[in-house]
């Protein structure tokens, strides 16, 4: 039997109260997950850097179809069967314009050194479009082979003519309606035009001056003169006629090379060294995988170029044990060359050519120039 006070009201239990400890914890979980959604889609400005494929221009590659074909394709000549790889290295550029990565894949990235966080703008300058860097990549990728097939042939033996052509016109220029878009300029001056630099030198030599130009447009053979326009950039002047140019040459046999989806000029080097390869006997490195990059020219001097950091890590994950770097880039490479990578320094054709050789032939690797320290002032 249960016995009760009639003037006493039996109600439900009073609760207790959350810890204060709980109640901060669930406000900080709060704001960290406010803070995460801010950090993945707040946009950032900068892009990311990465190891991107690594190709042999020994090899084959995929084509357009997705077949693979050979890299290096040549007709004319006898070619030779090789071994090993020589290995071009590229870089994946993570973010564009339209979408940068977020703070926190940025934050990943600054911990690994494999990848390195830039400045959208380095490689997005501002007001080109993506479409336009992409073109402008592409066409320095027919320049470098054209330019990497030049040396080759050219160390060879072979005989290669060099055309400087006209690609395009700015407009309200001083060759404008005078030079036009294909025109190959033979002459400035009386001086012959075999190079961009022969070009700005002549353009140069005249101060302001008209410069007399012998022009093959088509199957014509003109004078034309062009008074250069003056402009100043960072303090000194310069003469300009307002045209882009490119140097194209007349090859003694045929030399295709097919890398789809690959751009910029950084693979030079490694074309070259390609196209020797296959058209002497044995094989160059004796048979070892050797990875490398730096631009070329015709006359066969390697020049700088950049992630060369993420190239490194892409040679060293792809298998090489060494890789040929510009001598321009040594300051980028010292002090981060990966485990397990031996790091060669070449400034031009025969400089690669005699780290091969020393490679094939067991010579002293020690000999051969690397990347310093640069000495402290």
């Amino acid at each position: 039997m249960a016995l009760f006070d009639e003037n006493v009201t039996i109600g439900p239990a009073p609760r207790r109260g959350r810890p204060r400890a709980a109640v901060f914890g669930s406000w900080a979980l709060s704001v960290a997950l406010i803070v995460l959604l801010i950090l993945t889609f707040l946009p950032t400005g900068y892009i990311i850097q990465r190891p991107g494929p690594v190709f042999n221009t020994l090899g084959s590659a995929p084509d357009a179809n997705g077949d693979d074909v050979p890299l290096i394709q040549i007709s004319g000549a006898k070619t030779y069967p090789t071994d090993g790889s020589l290995d071009l290295l590229t870089v994946q550029v993570v973010g564009n314009p339209d979408r940068t990565p977020s703070w926190l894949e940025l934050a990943t990235a600054w911990f690994d050194p494999a990848r390195a966080v830039l400045p959208l703008q380095a490689i997005f300058p501002q007001g080109q479009s993506v479409q336009e860097r992409d073109q402008e990549s592409a066409d320095m990728m027919v320049d470098s082979q054209k330019e990497a097939t030049a040396a080759a042939l050219t160390h060879l033996g072979y005989t290669v003519t060099p055309k400087v052509t006209v690609r395009s016109v700015v407009a309200d220029a001083a060759a404008k309606g005078i030079l036009q878009v294909g025109d190959v300029l033979l002459e400035a001056d009386g001086k012959k035009i075999t190079d961009g630099d022969a070009l700005r030198q002549a353009i140069t030599d005249a101060a302001g001056s008209p410069v007399h130009f012998v022009v093959q447009r088509g199957s014509a053979r003109l004078d034309e003169t062009v008074t250069p326009h003056k402009t100043t950039v960072d303090g000194q002047t310069q003469w300009l006629i307002g045209i882009t140019m490119i140097t194209d040459f007349d090859f003694p046999i045929d030399v295709r090379i097919r890398l789809n989806n690959v751009g910029g000029p950084s693979a030079g080097l490694m074309f070259s060294l390609g196209i020797i390869d296959t058209l002497t006997p044995g094989a160059l490195g004796g048979g070892r995988q050797i990875a490398g990059t730096g631009t070329i020219d015709a006359k066969g001097t390697v020049g700088p170029i950049g992630g060369i950091r993420q190239k490194l890590y892409g040679a060293r994950n792809a298998g090489a044990r060494y890789f040929l770097a510009p001598q321009s880039n040594c300051n980028e490479v010292v002090g981060h060359v990966p485990a397990g990578l031996r790091v060669f320094a070449v400034s031009s054709l025969d400089d690669g050519l005699h780290v091969l050789d020393t490679l094939r032939t067991g010579g002293d690797l020690d000999a051969l120039p690397t990347c310093t320290p640069a000495p402290s002032s």
